[in-house]
């Protein structure tokens, strides 16, 4: 059984003039429900081109009307949906002061609500943990060095393959798949990728409602808020 992950973010990481900063996404259990997503999200976008947009034009959140924004975000409704919100206020200053330290955080932000909303899949019995061989993940490209791709990659690999160990407390934490053989992380381009479309739009969605403090009214949705 393999795991297909489809992410975007929405927000600027920057305290100064920035609130709020959020992760976005799909998990999907098998290659068949990927595709049937895939499937039912470009029906939902072919419906609202309608002669508005053109076809080599991208529908991203940033470009289209909050009605049309609802209408494909409602097409995700039986889809499994996470989010990683991060409050910026309460990071520390410090992690900001340098690109390698807010990329770091950002990863570990990504890796730790990833983490929580599969554990959570896996504690409702939607997942048999064991069952896990591959990891699929894909993000939408953005300005994210080749190393940090890479550091990414092996946190993710520590968290979900090998399990992590924290020193302060002298304790070790399992992976969440003992049996994984890999993770495949990609860096897509959201034009040629719908689902990482679809991604920008829960991402937004999310961004919208944390913004506006009605997280509380996201229901069907696998969140994460940080610090």
């Amino acid at each position: 059984m393999d795991l297909f992950i489809y992410s975007d973010e929405s927000g600027v990481f920057d305290k100064v003039h920035n609130e709020i900063f959020v992760y976005g996404g799909l998990i999907f259990l098998s290659k068949e429900k990927k595709d049937d997503y895939n499937r039912k999200y470009l029906t939902a976008e072919k419906t609202i081109r309608c002669g508005k947009y053109s076809l080599s034009e991208e529908l991203k959140a940033c470009k289209i009307s909050n009605k049309e924004k609802g209408k494909l975000y409602r097409s995700l409704n039986q889809a499994i949906r996470f989010g990683i919100v991060i409050n910026q206020k309460n990071v520390l200053d410090r992690i900001f002061m340098s690109k390698k330290d807010k990329q770091r955080y950002l990863d570990y932000a990504y890796k730790v609500g990833l983490k929580k909303a599969l554990q959570r899949l896996i504690k409702e019995d939607r997942i048999n943990p064991d069952e896990i061989e591959t990891v699929h993940i894909y993000n939408d490209e953005h300005s994210t060095a080749t190393n940090g791709r890479y550091e990414l990659r092996e946190g993710l690999e520590q968290e979900f393959k090998l399990g992590t160990y924290n020193l302060k407390y002298d304790k070790f934490f399992p992976p969440v798949f003992e049996n994984l053989k890999g993770i495949e992380l990609l860096f897509c381009d959201s034009n040629k990728v719908t689902l990482i479309r679809a991604a920008d739009i829960v991402a937004n969605r999310i961004y919208f409602m944390a913004l506006n403090r009605k997280l509380e009214n996201m229901e069907g949705i696998y969140l994460s808020t940080l610090p």
